[in-house]
């Protein structure tokens, strides 16, 4: 399957290596791409976690990577975005780097909270860039604190 990934596992961010786990399965990068359709991208929580809302025509049209996983990746992967019960994974259409339109897989972050819309929308999103917003992976966490993971969700149970 192909997947669209436009936040913490695109190449050089922090939840890259992932992908270079091979218990977890193949990848194959196909390289950039970016959204047909515009979406908001923003940086939400204490985490500061990248997010895509599914709401179509509002935004940018998002840059991201395009990778081929086989099932025990996608397995890794929906285990990772806690689909379908945090991040919902819907196919998407994404123009790849030679101009061709590709159905991907996306994480999209469904049961959100209205007032993310009002925070700013990204075309891009690195961990380190000039938002000042850098990402707090998991292992950086408190461990054994229950959180409710992410405060701009509405319902996560």
């Amino acid at each position: 399957m192909k997947v669209f990934v436009y936040g913490t596992l695109q190449r050089g961010q922090p939840n890259f290596q992932l992908f270079d786990d091979t218990k977890d399965g193949c990848y194959k990068s196909l390289g950039v791409g970016m959204t047909t359709k515009k979406y908001p991208l923003v940086i939400a929580s204490k985490f500061n976690i990248p997010f895509m809302l599914p709401v179509e025509g509002t935004g940018n049209k998002i840059k991201g990577e395009v990778y081929e996983v086989d099932d025990r990746m996608l397995e890794v992967l929906d285990e990772l975005e806690r689909h379908p019960t945090f991040y919902r994974r819907e196919m998407i259409p994404v123009t790849s780097e030679d101009g061709s339109t590709v159905d991907c897989g996306c994480y999209l972050l469904f049961n959100f909270r209205e007032d993310l819309l009002k925070l700013p929308f990204y075309d891009t999103y690195d961990s380190n860039g000039s938002h000042d917003l850098p990402y707090v992976p998991s292992s950086s966490r408190d461990v054994g604190k229950n959180y409710n993971l992410i405060s701009s969700v509405k319902n996560v149970d």
